[in-house]
């Protein structure tokens, strides 16, 4: 994969075009300790900080019994939009994947700019790697990322859940907020993070 995408620089580089190499402002990989401190007390939540391209800065133990049998914290960084476009088990994690794939775009998109040659290299190399489903929402109209919703997952251990999420500017870098969504999923959660019964309660949509 590296060296298809070198390839592809270099024939940028013959073509006169831009090349997408490490340059401006890297994404903020620093975790605050005031955003450390929010994330311990957000438990038993699961929780997540990224930063712009994706990459998982930090997250809840929640987070962790969540996300790691998934395969979402695979990877040296784990990387959330790399895994929903290059890994085999994401389209079976999230049944509605084609939604999941565009919210995951246009919140990309939405954190991007035209300088901002680091989210280039990632764009470049999906474009290459993952092929026409990204390269296809890349190249369309932009639309406004959801700051909150609710998507299905399906769990390893604990089957299908409904989570609602909310997504939160942190300067930078963004909190994503997981809840059960229903009685089922909140059971269910709670069974997955070892907590006590009731200890995280469903929010249904509209009721906020």
């Amino acid at each position: 994969m590296a060296e298809r995408v070198h390839l592809r620089n270099l024939a940028k580089e013959a073509s006169g075009a831009d090349v997408l190499c490490p340059g401006g402002m890297p994404p903020d990989r620093q975790v605050r300790p005031t955003m450390r401190a929010r994330l311990d007390r957000l438990e038993p939540a699961p929780a997540a900080l990224f930063d712009r391209p994706g990459e998982t800065l930090a997250h809840t133990a929640a987070y962790e019994r969540l996300a790691g049998p998934l395969g979402l914290l695979d990877g040296s960084p784990p990387n959330r939009v790399r895994y929903l476009f290059t890994d085999p088990r994401a389209r079976a994690v999230f049944p509605d994947w084609d939604r999941v794939a565009d919210q995951q775009v246009a919140l990309l998109k939405s954190e991007s700019s035209s300088s901002d040659l680091h989210l280039a290299h990632l764009v470049d190399e999906l474009t290459i790697t993952a092929g026409a489903p990204f390269a296809e929402r890349m190249a369309a109209v932009p639309a406004a990322p959801r700051r909150t919703s609710a998507e299905r997952v399906v769990h390893p251990e604990a089957g299908e859940l409904r989570l609602t999420f909310e997504i939160l500017d942190a300067e930078g870098q963004h909190l994503v907020v997981h809840l059960p969504a229903d009685d089922a999923s909140a059971a269910a959660l709670d069974r997955i993070t070892a907590r006590r019964p009731g200890a995280l309660r469903p929010v249904r949509e509209g009721t906020r």
